[in-house]
């Protein structure tokens, strides 16, 4: 009886959108505007996140990051200085990553440094091309692979050689189809020679990605422009250690290399890649709170339309509800049947945004460099959401139609 007074309603419902377009569609509208934001920024926001965790996985589930400071936040002197306290800890250096690499734990690290510069080869310029400063081994940090040529080596490295490897968008973008290595490049108008073509494993940008040149540090020190005092060390903890018994070994020679005495806190961080993964989800933590926020005002305006149409859709019916009542039907039959037709008007509208949603989810995927993935989460929310907002905008409503009364009602005009 209940399935059978649901189709009912439905029916109803889906001739009310027919008979009264503007109204209707306006309440669809509204919630598939509200629908299609969770599904789209849902989309987005998980494909990003499983891009970075992806990037992060390549370093390996035992490798590590020492850096100069790491927090979610910058902090700020509570007495009024205007120098953050965690600019007092010392710079990573050479040295610090020499100290490192000789602990028995460690198999290897990687140091970074980043800058921008201009970057040329015959007629093509480029300009603010993001270039990195480093160690050999960055590749076993770093994943992904060789296209074409090699890396520089360790003895390049320890020359300062003015050697570059190119990213697949560089060398599109610099060479077109041609061969680049071999070739003399400039980087801030200094020579370097091109030895390999390197294909980052992240899917966070795709293929394409923006240029980018990897150089060994020693020769980068000489020609970039950067702030220095960020450097990052990337430590490879060998088979036998575990990364928990590395980063002990690795704290403590940092801390001795320091003279901190034993009630000193660390002047450095050390961050395990699960940790930079967390970071990053917090921050888009914050998009899902923005994308409630716009979604919530798409279903607002949907309910408002839901209170708007139903009255309406009272006061037309009101002598077909005194016919019912005097016919035998409760409060509650008649309350039923229009919190069913206020659901199927705002599930409609949720049905239209899920439509909506998935084509910029597609469009984002197959169109730009962001792997947008719709997550089963997103969908059962629209589903639900909707559902409920037609409901809770429904009940004043339904509850008016339920309390008229049959002799009044028959005698309405």
């Amino acid at each position: 009886m209940n399935a059978a007074r649901f189709l009912e309603g439905a029916v109803i419902a889906l001739d009310s959108v027919r008979t009264n377009k503007v109204r209707a569609g306006l309440t669809i509208l509204g919630v598939a505007i509200g629908v299609m934001v969770v599904i789209s920024m849902a989309a987005v926001i998980t494909g990003i996140n499983r891009s970075v965790s992806k990037i992060i996985e390549q370093a390996g589930p035992k490798t590590f990051f020492v850096f100069r400071y790491f927090r979610e936040g910058v902090e700020v002197e509570e007495s009024g200085s205007e120098a953050p306290w965690w600019q007092r800890n010392p710079r990573l250096t050479i040295a610090d990553a020499d100290v490192i690499r000789r602990l028995p734990t460690v198999k290897d690290v990687m140091v970074r440094e980043d800058a921008t510069g201009k970057v040329s080869f015959e007629t093509t310029t480029l300009e603010d091309v993001p270039f990195l400063g480093l160690s050999g081994s960055w590749m076993d940090v770093t994943g992904g692979e060789l296209l074409a040529g090699r890396n520089f080596s360790h003895v390049e490295y320890a020359a300062s050689s003015r050697v570059v490897v190119l990213n697949r968008k560089s060398r599109e973008t610099l060479f077109g189809g041609r061969d680049p290595i071999g070739a003399t490049i400039r980087i801030n108008g200094q020579p370097f020679v091109v030895v390999g073509v390197y294909q980052d494993p992240s899917a966070a940008f795709g293929s394409a990605g923006p240029p980018v040149l990897f150089m060994p540090h020693t020769a980068f020190v000489k020609v970039a422009e950067f702030s220095r005092g960020w450097m990052r060390i990337g430590v490879i903890p060998t088979e036998a250690a575990t990364m928990g018994e590395a980063m002990d070994q690795v704290t403590v020679a940092m801390r001795t290399a320091r003279g901190l005495k034993p009630t000193q806190r660390n002047n450095f961080s050390l961050i395990a890649g699960d940790k930079l993964i967390d970071v990053f989800n917090s921050v888009t933590a914050g998009f899902f709170g923005v994308m409630l926020a716009l979604s919530s005002v798409g279903l607002l305006v949907g309910g408002i339309g839901v209170v708007a149409i139903m009255m309406i859709s009272v006061t037309e019916r009101t002598r077909e509800i005194g016919v019912r009542k005097a016919l035998g039907a409760t409060r509650r039959e008649i309350m039923f049947q229009f919190l069913v037709e206020a659901a199927t008007l705002t599930l409609l509208g949720g049905l239209v945004g899920m439509a909506m949603g998935w084509i910029i989810a597609f469009a984002v995927d197959r169109f730009t460099p962001l792997p947008a993935s719709i997550p089963l989460w997103s969908i059962v929310t629209a589903i639900v959401a909707s559902t409920v907002t037609g409901i809770f905008f429904g009940l004043y409503p339904a509850s008016r139609a339920s309390k008229l009364d049959p002799v009044e009602a028959l005698r309405f005009e």
